[in-house]
């Protein structure tokens, strides 16, 4: 009864142009998701105006997104595993892109608190999601070099969310 050992297959890394694209459109996703948490808040006044909300009512609007983003967040990984990750993340970017129009497209306010959720819900499998493909570009040898990336990704996208914020 003793059988051959099963043979692993090696683990093949992106590289090149594929790598750098794979690279490049998980930060620019990741930097979506985070913009995304804040971006609404430079217009909620308008927004308010627009649908007829008060100041209590309008704050629906961040917290939505909150709210499903903490749901979500926690359980990326074992939907990851589920759904395979390239299809999770693709799902995600399909939810969050989708939810993002319809958003725009609301014309009153509960409308644009349920889509702002289910925005949240397609956002929040983005940011872990985009780290892990990112992780997994690179051999284990690499994986400072991988989140050290990821990180300066992020850091270059912050000073967009900050100008977005602070002048509008």
């Amino acid at each position: 009864m003793t059988g051959a050992p099963a043979l692993k297959t090696p683990i093949v890394y992106p590289t090149g142009a594929e790598k750098w694209i794979l690279v490049i459109t998980a930060i620019s996703c990741a930097i979506l998701e985070l913009l995304d948490t804040t971006i609404v808040n430079v217009s909620l006044r308008e927004i308010s105006g627009n649908v007829g909300a008060t100041t209590t009512e309008i704050a629906w609007v961040v917290t939505a997104y909150a709210i499903s983003n903490v749901i979500i967040i926690p359980l990326t990984s074992m939907l990851s595993d589920f759904f395979g990750r390239r299809n999770y993340f693709t799902g995600s970017v399909v939810i969050f892109t989708i939810a993002s129009l319809m958003c725009g497209l609301s014309t009153n306010l509960w409308t644009l608190v349920f889509w702002r959720f289910v925005q949240g819900l397609g956002g929040g499998g983005l940011l872990s999601t985009a780290q892990s493909i990112i992780i997994g570009a690179f051999p284990p040898e690499k994986i400072s070099t991988a989140n050290a990336i990821f990180g300066m990704g992020l850091i270059l996208g912050e000073p967009a969310n900050s100008r977005w914020l602070h002048h509008g």
